[in-house]
């Protein structure tokens, strides 16, 4: 295989900001909810890789042959991974994938086809007529706003009849990018903030900015969870009623030293099973870990606000952040509305 630049190449990152950067010579884009992902082709040859290096070309082998029916056969994208379910971007779904058998892998890219959302065109061949630029090159040196033309008219000549191979919406104009950040929470994680004059600065984070939007909601602590090998508070086990059932839903663990001991000894005293009464921690789910039953029910009392980023199959996809304790508030308020209606139909912006 003679990729124009050969794998792995470590992605260009991203760092997080709390707002959206203004100013000249930047470049806004919806982040998409998905996994990262560079694609080579040199012909018959595709190699997907995922943003830590691996090979991802088994787990999507529908991607792969949507590749190969594209015309141009040499050339490197980089760009998200994702799945859409009745019109939403399922995170689920993709998770599914990463399955070891290759049979459950083709069965489900059968039933959830996979697209491909490209936000960048890393290398090309040129037609011999584009003197002095014909042939196979590389464009990681190129600036942004010259390789974001290009990619757009590499997606006119191929994606014409690819409904798998998909490019993302680009803009510079501040308005647009707010629009897109206040959709974020289902298919959109919120914006990317890009430098346009600077070129791909593989594996550094210096020339493109995340910025999240982080809700807040109000949840019960059912349970707790000590730290590995200790007899002090590691994690705070969070529910959310819905049809009176109190549904484990995440943790949050970001606890200072003097504030585990203190958190300890007050949810030791409130140990009562059975805690959760619907959904519980150690019940069948893709991110059960081999502690996942290890937990202790507690007496479903304590009301805190946490805040996160994303909430989807049921629960907060990462670790929550708390705001403050709500001695105010009845457990029973705490409810599934509160996440409900976070899955947004953005797949129009495509």
């Amino acid at each position: 295989m003679a990729f124009i630049i050969k794998p792995p190449l470590p992605p260009m990152e991203t760092r997080s900001a709390e707002e959206i950067p203004v100013g000249d010579n930047w470049q806004y884009e919806p982040k998409w909810d998905g996994f990262r992902c560079i694609a080579f082709r040199d012909r018959e040859d595709v190699y997907l890789q995922s943003k830590s290096g691996q090979p991802l070309a088994r787990y999507f082998p529908d991607i792969v042959e949507a590749l190969k029916k594209l015309p141009a056969k040499n050339f490197v994208i980089d760009g998200e991974l994702a799945i859409p379910v009745n019109g939403v971007l399922s995170f689920d779904e993709l998770q599914l994938r990463l399955h070891p058998a290759a049979s459950r892998v083709a069965k489900l890219a059968k039933a959830h086809p996979a697209i491909f959302i490209l936000f960048d065109l890393l290398g090309e061949d040129r037609p011999a007529s584009a003197k002095p630029t014909a042939g196979r090159q590389s464009l990681l040196q190129r600036p942004l706003q010259e390789r974001r033309k290009l990619l757009e008219k590499f997606a006119k000549q191929n994606f014409k009849s690819s409904t798998a191979i998909r490019i993302s919406p680009a803009t510079t104009d501040l308005k647009q990018a707010k629009k897109w950040f206040e959709k974020a929470g289902g298919d959109l994680d919120g914006v990317i903030a890009k430098r346009s004059e600077m070129p791909y600065r593989s594996g550094e984070r210096d020339a493109a900015f995340k910025i999240k939007q982080i809700r807040s909601a109000d949840c019960v602590v059912g349970g707790f969870r000590y730290a590995s090998g200790s007899k002090t508070l590691g994690s705070l086990l969070l529910g959310l009623y819905e049809d009176g059932l109190l549904h484990h839903v995440g943790f949050t663990s970001a606890f200072k030293t003097e504030e585990r001991r203190a958190l300890t000894k007050k949810f030791e005293a409130l140990r009562k099973p059975p805690g959760f009464t619907g959904n519980a921690p150690g019940g069948p789910s893709r991110w059960s870990t081999e502690r996942s039953g290890e937990w202790e029910p507690v007496d479903p009392k304590a009301v805190v606000e946490v805040a996160y980023d994303h909430f989807t199959g049921g629960r907060f996809r990462h670790g929550t952040k708390i705001l403050r304790w709500r001695n105010d508030k009845s457990p029973k308020q705490c409810t599934m509305d509160q996440v409900s209606g976070r899955e947004g139909k953005s797949l129009a912006l495509l």
